[in-house]
């Protein structure tokens, strides 16, 4: 697929989506600030070409929480705003800037964090990292999540080798809509 007509996709609709979600954004924040004093969590995670970069979410678990994997985490770890963030995937809504900054797009492989030994080494035999990372995709779709490294890897694959326009649309309206779960939380 045309990485200019994605690219600009990608920034009309982050730009776009910032703008109209600006004050869920900001009551978000306000209530996150009341819930753990942190409402904003970043973390570093692969990108494009292995290369780091800051995701930016809200906070859904406490804030002493250990930096894994979500499937790794322990459902006792999200706080009761973090549950209702997760089920709304309000929570993702900040990584409209890291869309509009060039570091993701709407949709791509989802960003692992650096930890994640077998899942990069799954990736990288693929070339999962030729592209920029997103906030959806295939593997979201079909309840592929992180616990499963090679047959993520092979999903993540399969989308990008078959992405057209009407299927990163595709992607993103499921998504919207309530198709798939995300990474699951043990």
């Amino acid at each position: 697929m045309n990485f200019f007509l994605i690219r600009t996709l990608d920034f009309i609709m982050a730009f776009g989506g910032l703008v109209v979600t600006l004050p869920i954004l900001i009551i978000v924040t306000l209530i996150g600030y009341f819930d753990t004093k942190s409402p904003i969590f970043i973390q570093q995670r692969v990108g494009k070409n292995k290369r780091p970069f800051n995701l930016i979410k809200f906070r859904t678990m406490s804030v002493d929480t250990k930096s894994v994997a979500s499937h790794l985490a322990s459902t006792a770890s999200i706080t009761k705003l973090g549950s209702f963030l997760r089920k709304s995937k309000i929570d993702e809504l900040p990584q409209l800037i890291n869309v509009l900054k060039g570091e993701m797009s709407f949709v791509g492989p989802r960003p692992n964090l650096f930890n994640q030994e077998e899942l990069i080494k799954e990736r990288n035999q693929r070339g999962v990292y030729d592209v920029l990372p997103g906030i959806t995709g295939l593997a979201q779709i079909q309840n592929v999540d992180m616990s499963t490294p090679e047959q993520l890897a092979v999903t993540d694959k399969e989308m990008i080798d078959s992405l057209t326009l009407k299927r990163y649309f595709k992607y993103i309206i499921m998504t919207a809509t309530g198709s798939g779960s995300g990474d699951t939380i043990t």
